[in-house]
Protein backbone atom coordinates (compact mmCIF):
# COMPACT_ATOMS: atom_id res chain seq x y z
CA UNK A 1 0.00 0.00 0.00
CA UNK A 2 3.02 2.30 -0.19
CA UNK A 3 1.52 3.85 -3.34
CA UNK A 4 -0.85 5.97 -1.20
CA UNK A 5 2.06 7.84 0.41
CA UNK A 6 1.99 11.53 -0.51
CA UNK A 7 0.05 14.77 -0.34
CA UNK A 8 -3.38 14.49 -2.00
CA UNK A 9 -6.14 17.04 -2.71
CA UNK A 10 -9.68 16.68 -4.02
CA UNK A 11 -13.28 17.80 -3.60
CA UNK A 12 -16.17 16.26 -1.65
CA UNK A 13 -19.11 17.37 0.51
CA UNK A 14 -19.08 20.77 -1.21
CA UNK A 15 -15.54 21.58 -0.12
CA UNK A 16 -11.86 20.82 -0.59
CA UNK A 17 -10.43 17.65 0.91
CA UNK A 18 -6.79 17.04 1.71
CA UNK A 19 -5.02 13.87 2.83
CA UNK A 20 -1.37 13.46 3.69
CA UNK A 21 -0.05 9.89 3.94
CA UNK A 22 3.41 9.13 5.27
CA UNK A 23 5.49 6.30 3.82
CA UNK A 24 5.42 2.87 5.46
CA UNK A 25 7.53 2.48 8.57
CA UNK A 26 7.18 0.42 11.73
CA UNK A 27 4.59 -1.83 10.02
CA UNK A 28 2.23 1.15 9.60
CA UNK A 29 1.31 4.20 7.54
CA UNK A 30 0.04 7.42 9.15
CA UNK A 31 -2.42 9.88 7.59
CA UNK A 32 -4.19 13.16 8.30
CA UNK A 33 -7.30 14.48 6.56
CA UNK A 34 -9.24 17.73 6.58
CA UNK A 35 -12.32 19.08 4.86
CA UNK A 36 -12.45 22.84 4.22
CA UNK A 37 -15.69 24.49 3.06
CA UNK A 38 -16.15 28.23 2.54
CA UNK A 39 -12.63 28.86 3.89
CA UNK A 40 -13.44 27.11 7.19
CA UNK A 41 -12.43 23.67 8.44
CA UNK A 42 -15.43 21.34 8.80
CA UNK A 43 -13.62 18.37 10.39
CA UNK A 44 -10.35 16.45 10.60
CA UNK A 45 -9.38 12.77 10.64
CA UNK A 46 -6.20 11.14 11.88
CA UNK A 47 -5.40 7.49 11.44
CA UNK A 48 -3.44 4.91 9.58
CA UNK A 49 -3.02 1.45 8.23
CA UNK A 50 -1.31 -1.03 10.54
CA UNK A 51 -0.03 -4.53 9.99
CA UNK A 52 -1.39 -6.85 12.68
CA UNK A 53 -1.15 -10.66 12.65
CA UNK A 54 -0.04 -10.79 8.99
CA UNK A 55 -2.94 -8.66 7.73
CA UNK A 56 -3.80 -4.96 7.56
CA UNK A 57 -6.29 -2.82 9.46
CA UNK A 58 -7.34 0.72 8.53
CA UNK A 59 -8.13 2.85 11.60
CA UNK A 60 -9.20 6.45 12.04
CA UNK A 61 -10.62 9.00 14.47
CA UNK A 62 -12.69 12.07 13.62
CA UNK A 63 -12.21 15.53 15.15
CA UNK A 64 -14.30 18.67 14.87
CA UNK A 65 -12.71 21.91 13.72
CA UNK A 66 -12.01 22.60 17.42
CA UNK A 67 -10.08 19.27 17.62
CA UNK A 68 -12.64 17.73 19.94
CA UNK A 69 -12.98 14.02 19.18
CA UNK A 70 -16.18 12.55 17.77
CA UNK A 71 -15.48 9.02 18.96
CA UNK A 72 -15.00 8.13 22.62
CA UNK A 73 -11.44 8.45 23.94
CA UNK A 74 -10.43 4.80 23.40
CA UNK A 75 -12.58 4.15 20.31
CA UNK A 76 -11.52 4.14 16.66
CA UNK A 77 -13.26 3.38 13.38
CA UNK A 78 -11.69 0.06 12.36
CA UNK A 79 -11.85 -1.52 8.91
CA UNK A 80 -10.26 -4.92 8.33
CA UNK A 81 -8.56 -5.76 5.06
CA UNK A 82 -10.75 -7.94 2.85
CA UNK A 83 -8.39 -8.32 -0.11
CA UNK A 84 -5.86 -6.58 -2.33
CA UNK A 85 -6.58 -7.13 -5.99
CA UNK A 86 -4.67 -5.40 -8.77
CA UNK A 87 -4.71 -1.65 -8.15
CA UNK A 88 -7.33 -1.84 -5.37
CA UNK A 89 -7.21 -2.53 -1.63
CA UNK A 90 -10.58 -3.47 -0.13
CA UNK A 91 -11.28 -2.81 3.55
CA UNK A 92 -14.67 -3.00 5.31
CA UNK A 93 -16.53 0.07 3.96
CA UNK A 94 -13.36 1.60 2.41
CA UNK A 95 -11.68 0.89 -0.93
CA UNK A 96 -8.42 2.47 -2.08
CA UNK A 97 -7.86 2.54 -5.85
CA UNK A 98 -4.66 3.62 -7.57
CA UNK A 99 -5.65 5.26 -10.86
CA UNK A 100 -2.03 6.16 -11.69
CA UNK A 101 0.98 7.57 -9.85
CA UNK A 102 -0.75 10.96 -9.53
CA UNK A 103 -4.39 10.03 -8.98
CA UNK A 104 -6.13 8.08 -6.24
CA UNK A 105 -9.76 7.23 -5.50
CA UNK A 106 -11.01 6.33 -2.05
CA UNK A 107 -14.54 4.92 -1.88
CA UNK A 108 -16.24 5.22 1.52
CA UNK A 109 -19.58 3.69 2.52
CA UNK A 110 -21.27 6.16 4.84
CA UNK A 111 -24.22 5.03 6.93
CA UNK A 112 -26.61 7.67 8.18
CA UNK A 113 -30.18 7.35 9.45
CA UNK A 114 -30.27 3.66 8.51
CA UNK A 115 -29.24 4.35 4.90
CA UNK A 116 -25.93 3.54 3.19
CA UNK A 117 -24.32 5.70 0.53
CA UNK A 118 -20.96 5.28 -1.21
CA UNK A 119 -18.97 8.51 -1.53
CA UNK A 120 -16.03 8.77 -3.93
CA UNK A 121 -13.04 10.88 -2.96
CA UNK A 122 -10.94 11.57 -6.06
CA UNK A 123 -7.50 12.87 -5.21
CA UNK A 124 -4.71 14.39 -7.28
CA UNK A 125 -1.16 14.17 -5.91
CA UNK A 126 0.33 17.50 -4.88
CA UNK A 127 3.92 18.57 -4.55
CA UNK A 128 4.79 18.35 -0.88
CA UNK A 129 5.31 21.87 0.52
CA UNK A 130 7.74 20.50 3.11
CA UNK A 131 10.04 19.22 0.34
CA UNK A 132 10.43 22.80 -0.94
CA UNK A 133 11.59 24.13 2.43
CA UNK A 134 14.18 21.38 2.83
CA UNK A 135 15.90 21.92 -0.55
Amino acid sequence: MSWIAGHWKGEAFGGVTEEIWGPPSGKSMLFSFKLVKDEDVVFYEVGGIREINNTLIFQLKHFGKDFRGWEQKDETIDAKLIKIEGNRAYFDQFTFEKINDNELNIYVVIEENGKSEEVTFNYIKQECPLAKTQE
